[in-house]
């Protein structure tokens, strides 16, 4: 630290420590006076005009001891050329506090004496305040007789702490103040001077500056241009800066804008309001270089913590967006739904649902004739193609295994025309398996299989857990498209039944079905087969 700095400080120091001597010293002469005013109101009501005297005394000492040390520790004495006379000092602090306590002391005897229990509380507190302050008059005086800190003299353990705070704040001459924060700024402002003065100072701190002479100017800029902080006057003609300031936190695009007003006037009530109306802070003209950069350099900090955390909530919604979709992919929206609310176990029973299987007729044997890459693109192509059909008859498709697909209508939510949304579908991949021959040229034919009734719907496992459906009917379903043909739609007579007059259908009589004995099925026909189900 060079000679200048080390002056600089010594100075700051000083001011500190005579801020903290003034809080220390006129406050508990303060309390004497204010004590000895509730002291004779209290007597005077009692009638205790005996006391009257002595607490007259006491008052005007202490008005002459808070007026000595106005006058000791005043602001305009702190230039180093004021040269105190220690001796007389310490008599002249010593003679008005000698008073008071001569005078207190007697009057605690009288009080006691006479049972004036009333008095003798505020007593003891008034020669308490005396004799502290009785005891710090030597570090008083010893302070106002050296010019800083270099005395060495600490009045009380609270001073250390003072010069401490002072050593821990560099000056401004120190270092650089403010942060690194650099941003675009808007100066508002009709003074041209005040515009090119603050314009200047500025971009001299790595600031791009533009600049508006009035209210309108400011709100047509900020409508074209985007900035990181607005410098803002409020007392402008036509439209006030108060009046800006409202207007630009009413607009979503700039109400996030940190906004400083500057003003001339010194006002209370303005800042209060500016505050209130969403300022994040208020200089008063003229304003010091130095904390114009501290202030817009705290601004400009906290809008870039802002925007930082805008851009993680962002990246966190977009996140979990992406990450709901990949759900969504695997099971339906009601389920992901509860298992967002804290469901921890999905199983459903559901009434009565239709349940499609759908298999690639010869799959094996052609798989043998393809490479890898070509078999992955086929399958991807066909099971596409049936993703599209599901989400258009609003099937819920339930996995792929291997070359078969398996859907269900009807869940997780139930809806009544089930069985017919499940017959459509069928009939629809029967025509879009066409589209997709194979590498080698061999058209690919699909055997399907129907069943509707009851069923067990939920999530099994915690690692790649999926959407599921069990039971009987689940397995009729499979079977109906085992035990089938190839091209063709192999329906239960309860698939039959529930759509009756409605699609025709080709009586196959009764089969072997494993699991479940012997079945009457059906083979989805034209419009020249109809045989009724229930003949």
């Amino acid at each position: 630290m060079n000679a200048g700095n080390d002056g600089d400080h010594a100075r700051r120091v000083q001011r500190a420590l005579l801020a903290h001597l003034r809080q220390e010293f006129i406050a508990p002469a303060a309390a004497i006076i204010g004590y000895t005013d509730i002291l004779i109101e209290d007597a005077r009501h009692l009638t205790l005009d005996a006391y009257l005297s002595d607490l007259d005394r006491i008052r005007s000492a202490g008005n002459a001891l808070h007026m000595l040390l106005q006058s000791v520790l005043a602001h305009e004495h702190t230039d180093d050329t004021v040269i105190f006379d220690q001796s007389k000092l310490r008599h002249d602090l010593r003679t008005p506090i000698n008073a008071i306590k001569g005078y207190g002391e007697m009057l605690v005897e009288d009080a006691a004496a006479g049972n004036h229990d009333v008095l003798l509380a505020d007593l003891d507190k008034l020669l308490s305040a005396a004799d502290g302050m009785l005891k710090r008059i030597d570090a008083l005086v010893d302070f106002r007789g050296d010019s800083a800190e270099g005395s060495g003299l600490r009045p009380h353990a609270g001073i250390g702490g003072v010069v401490e705070a002072v050593r821990a704040i560099r000056t401004v001459n120190a270092g650089p103040v403010g942060s690194n924060a650099r941003g675009r700024i808007l100066v508002v402002d009709d003074n041209p001077s005040n515009r090119e003065l603050l314009g200047r100072q500025l971009m001299r701190a790595g600031h791009i500056i533009a600049e508006a002479e009035d209210g309108h100017a400011a709100l047509s800029k900020v409508e074209s241009e985007s900035f990181d902080l607005i410098l803002l006057d409020l007392m402008m003609p036509d439209i006030s800066g108060y009046e800006v300031l409202c207007r630009l936190k009413a607009q979503p695009n700039t109400a996030e804008v940190p906004v400083i007003m500057i003003s001339a006037l010194d006002d209370l009530d303005s800042v209060i309001r500016c505050i209130e109306a969403g300022a994040v802070d208020y200089l008063f003209k003229p304003f010091d270089a130095t904390l114009l950069r501290a202030r817009i350099g705290a601004s400009l900090e906290n809008k870039l913590l802002r925007d930082r955390e805008k851009l993680m909530v962002e990246e966190l919604r977009r996140e979990k967006a992406r990450s709901e979709d990949l759900l969504l992919s695997i099971l339906p929206r009601s389920v992901v739904d509860r298992i967002n609310a804290g469901e921890t176990m999905i199983a459903d029973h559901v009434e009565t649902v239709s349940i499609l299987f759908a298999d690639l007729v010869g799959f094996t044997q052609m798989a043998g004739r393809q490479t890898p890459a070509e078999l992955v693109k086929f399958l991807n192509s066909v099971f596409s193609a049936f993703d599209a059909l599901s989400t258009e008859f609003g099937a819920e498709k339930i996995k792929t295994i291997g070359d078969a697909y398996m859907a269900a209508f009807g869940l997780p939510d139930p809806r009544p025309d089930h069985v017919e949304a499940a017959v459509l579908q069928a009939r629809a991949m029967l025509k879009e398996i066409d589209r997709f021959p194979t590498p080698d040229g061999v058209q690919m034919k699909l055997r399907v299989g129907i069943h509707t009734g009851p069923a067990v719907a939920g999530i099994i496992g915690q690692r790649k857990f999926a959407f599921d459906v069990w039971g009987t009917t689940v397995n009729i379903a499979s079977r109906m498209e085992s035990l089938g043909e190839p091209g063709r739609v192999h329906v239960s007579e309860a698939v039959a039944r529930a759509l009756e007059g409605r699609f025709p259908f080709v009586d196959r009589g009764l089969i072997d079905v494993k699991g479940a004995g012997r079945m009457r099925t059906f083979f989805l026909g034209d419009a020249r087969d109809s045989h009724p189900a229930s003949s």
